[in-house]
């Protein structure tokens, strides 16, 4: 009688928990359809443009190959010439930034395609994203190249680094709408195949090479990039050994390595923004264990042997995103007026938590930011894409 009793109040909290999720879904779509119908509008018949469209006369790569120069690297005055030297959190605008430019471009548009498909089912927005894809991805005059050999170079110094890889953070949303126009029927089977095994191809060379193992041990925001695309990518390229390889990596060094007994990361604080930092390294943690998570593992309710989830690191945050001027560190050097915005560690910790306050303040910030550092430092900016439910 006492079983049968537990197992109906599971089954009513169980039923409870699902509809809660459900209308919390609900209002996610109500809030971002006019915001996702109202922008592509303007980007529907955009053409598609590539890396192959602008060289990098510094390149050591071909012009297939993404290239980026690294941020806080300057000339050096006392020898213009020679190797730049560095001046941490000073962005330098005389960088190479076009293919950063044209793929942050190509993640607007197919994201927010993507999102519009998702949340109306219009055929039309999916078959816009098809010309794009192709491009990027299939046409051999215009593809780019499966790796990552040449991002954030050094004049002087180095050709490029595994910290470049970073950069295509940006194609986890792509990668996203590709997963939910998959089935449409607007990409054949033979471009389907095509992409998928560009991302195979690019998961094999995010784990296997020099920098991407760099990358993966970096020990900050970077390694959680890193994990992040490895997993939206393995996730079109269908590998579910990698994704289980990503869970155990979440689990096993980036929660227990990175975050404070306080929910706070030494690693972001420290640094010269840590206010943006600290902000950009939970959203990046949190989309990473939104698209890891599963009915039976979960990684918000994950803790370490000391304690820590990600409920501790969304606690620690939560009153400098509301209010800004209690934060106890230095401000950031640059673009400390332009943070917070609508971020997603406030919506998914809503999801998976409950917390209505979450959810609250995610509604007042800003969700149209433009900002090109914000628009950089944001994975997420076309919300519904990380739900599967919807």
């Amino acid at each position: 009688m006492i079983k049968r009793f537990l197992f109906f109040l599971v089954s009513v909290l169980s039923i409870s928990c699902l509809q809660k999720k459900n209308n919390f879904l609900d209002q996610v779509v109500a809030i971002e359809r006019d915001r996702v119908l109202t922008k592509v509008d303007t980007l529907i018949d955009l053409e598609p443009i590539t890396i192959s469209q602008d060289t990098a006369v510094r390149s050591a790569g071909t012009v297939h190959d993404f290239y980026s120069e690294g941020d806080y690297w300057w000339p050096d005055p006392q020898n213009p010439e020679g190797p730049y030297i560095r001046r941490d959190g000073l962005t330098n605008p005389d960088n190479f930034t076009a293919h950063r430019e044209s793929m942050l471009r190509f993640s607007q548009i197919v994201g927010a395609l993507g999102s519009a498909y998702q949340i109306t089912g219009d055929i039309a927005f999916a078959k816009a994203i098809q010309p794009h894809l192709h491009a990027w991805f299939v046409h051999p005059q215009t593809r780019m190249n499966p790796s990552l050999n040449y991002g954030q170079a050094i004049k002087g110094k180095t050709t490029g680094r595994g910290i470049g890889i970073i950069d295509t953070v940006h194609l986890v949303e792509v990668a996203l709408s590709i997963e939910r126009i998959q089935n449409s029927g607007v990409l054949t089977q033979s471009e389907l195949s095509t992409i998928k095994n560009w991302f195979a191809h690019y998961v094999e060379w995010l784990t296997t090479s020099t920098f991407g193992q760099e990358e993966r041990d970096n020990g900050n925001n970077h390694s959680v990039t890193w994990a992040l695309q490895v997993t939206a990518f393995a996730r079109v390229a269908g590998d579910q050994d990698q994704l289980q390889k990503m869970r155990n990596f979440y689990k096993q060094t980036l929660l227990p390595q990175q975050m404070a007994a306080d929910g706070s990361f030494p690693e972001e604080t420290s640094r010269t923004k840590p206010y943006g930092y600290s902000i950009f390294n939970l959203d990046a943690m949190t989309a990473l264990a939104q698209l890891l998570s599963t009915k039976d593992q979960n990684l918000f309710d994950h803790q370490t042997d000391q304690g820590l989830s990600l409920s501790n690191g969304m606690e620690f945050l939560y009153p400098f995103l509301k209010d800004k001027s209690s934060w106890p560190y230095d401000p950031d050097v640059m673009y400390w007026e332009n943070w917070p915005v609508a971020q997603p560690s406030l919506l998914f910790s809503s999801y998976h938590y409950q917390e209505e306050k979450y959810m609250d303040l995610w509604k007042t910030l800003d969700r149209d930011f433009s900002m090109v550092e914000v628009v950089r430092n944001m994975p997420v900016k076309h919300y519904t894409l990380w739900f599967d439910d919807l």
